[in-house]
């Protein structure tokens, strides 16, 4: 047998070693997962919307500011409390919306917190912020209210 032939060989065999594998590993991936914006779209809705808020958590929804925060770099979070709900807020950022209760603080800053989600929401008198805690990042910063400019 010639060299070149052997090669040849060899090569196709190895393409198709390698064809059969990667066929064998596209059938056996799972199936594909919805679309991210479906996930988010029903996640907030079920998980925080039917947490029991404790009397300690309704007295700091009292505190909560609602309305339209205007934020850094011009952005802007929404906060209103959900009707019927007490103690439940709707805080929405960009396309998303999360429900969120308030959560007690060593420090007095009103927090509200989307469990699963990992959303959180600080207030503190001079600005606020959005969190995102599953991944220890700012999505936001530099939020103010009405309420908070003015005692500026």
């Amino acid at each position: 047998m010639s060299r070149s032939f052997v090669l040849s060989a060899v090569c196709a065999a190895t393409l198709s070693l390698i064809a059969g594998s990667v066929l064998a590993t596209e059938s056996a991936k799972p199936a594909k997962k919805p679309a991210k914006t479906e996930a988010k779209a029903a996640a907030p809705a079920t998980a925080a919307t039917t947490e029991q808020v404790s009397q300690n958590q309704l007295d700091i929804a009292s505190r909560v500011l609602t309305g339209d925060a205007r934020c850094e770099f011009d952005q802007k979070v929404s906060v209103h409390a959900i009707d019927g709900k007490p103690g439940h807020f709707k805080v929405g950022f960009k396309n998303a919306t999360y429900t969120m209760v308030p959560q007690e603080t060593t420090t007095g800053a009103v927090r509200l917190e989307d469990k699963h989600n990992g959303i959180v929401w600080i207030q503190i008198p001079s600005k606020s912020m959005l969190l995102n805690g599953k991944i220890g990042q700012r999505l936001v910063d530099g939020c103010t209210q009405t309420q908070q400019r003015a005692s500026l």
